[in-house]
């Protein structure tokens, strides 16, 4: 993959891959180009049996992402932003669905539409001088790939509403409060954390992990009563798998397990 693409695969040892946005002279800001580039990514991430984990994270210490790259908004009809910000949302919803647990690293600034990217993965670890925000409101805009509907998802809808509306940008000590942000450490750390996290995700059945995120997105849009009957049915739907059979196995002979993802 050419350095200069916008958006970089690097596959690493132990099932692991690194996704990176590389945009850093506009601080990693989302143009078409880098939206269709992702989707592409993420789609070769999506049908590569060896990786279970994606890092995914922006090129630098500058920024994870500005946000949407607001020359081409400036003058882009009302049409041309919709299908933008529908490309964005096939983008996000890959993310949420790819059958891979994604961490995203956010140094420096995660803005706006940079910040919806992050928001659609499973986990965020932020470096402590990061800078989080949805801006968008301050340019007339709104938080059109995803904001709106997952920030209160993720923090509550009082913390979202005053995020959202008043375009107010957090620091990551914040972003931890939150729940924004699942780890916070120095930039040069993060990326160790991020690995750390990967390592305890990978000693676990993969259909299992993935069945378990899968339960908390859909149950978070029934009802308590239909959740619980989902969670269930999960459940029973992992007992179908061989590592089922392997990990409770392996709990009775007091070894390690050794997932297959079957």
């Amino acid at each position: 993959m050419p350095a200069n693409d916008t958006v970089l695969l690097e596959r690493t040892v132990s099932g692991m891959a690194i996704v990176k946005l590389n945009r850093p002279r506009v601080l990693n800001a989302i143009n078409r180009e880098c939206l269709e580039r992702l989707l592409d990514v993420f789609e070769e991430v999506r049908r590569d049996s060896t990786i279970r984990i994606v890092i995914f994270t922006g090129q630098g210490n500058r920024a994870f992402s500005a946000g949407a790259d607001i020359q081409y908004l400036n003058q882009a009809t009302p049409l041309e932003i919709r299908e933008f910000a529908r490309l964005a949302l096939r983008v996000t919803r890959t993310i949420e669905t790819l059958g891979k647990v994604v961490i995203a690293v956010i140094k420096g600034y995660a803005l706006g539409g940079g910040l919806e990217l992050a928001e659609a993965c499973m986990f965020r670890i932020a470096s402590t001088d990061a800078k989080l925000g949805h801006p968008e409101v301050k340019i007339g805009a709104v938080a059109g790939w995803g904001g709106t509907a997952r920030l209160p998802r993720l923090v509550g809808r009082t913390k979202a509403t005053e995020m959202l509306l008043t375009g107010k940008i957090i620091t990551a000590e914040e972003a931890y409060e939150i729940g924004l942000v699942n780890k916070i450490g120095s930039a040069d750390d993060v990326m160790t954390l991020a690995e750390a996290l990967a390592d305890d995700i990978l000693k676990c059945a993969p259909r299992a992990v993935w069945l378990s995120w899968e339960a908390i997105q859909k149950g978070m849009n029934m009802g308590v009563e239909e959740a619980l009957e989902l969670g269930a049915d999960y459940f029973s739907l992992a007992a179908t798998t061989k590592d089922f059979r392997e990990g409770t196995g392996a709990f009775l002979q007091k070894r390690k397990p050794k997932y297959r993802g079957l």
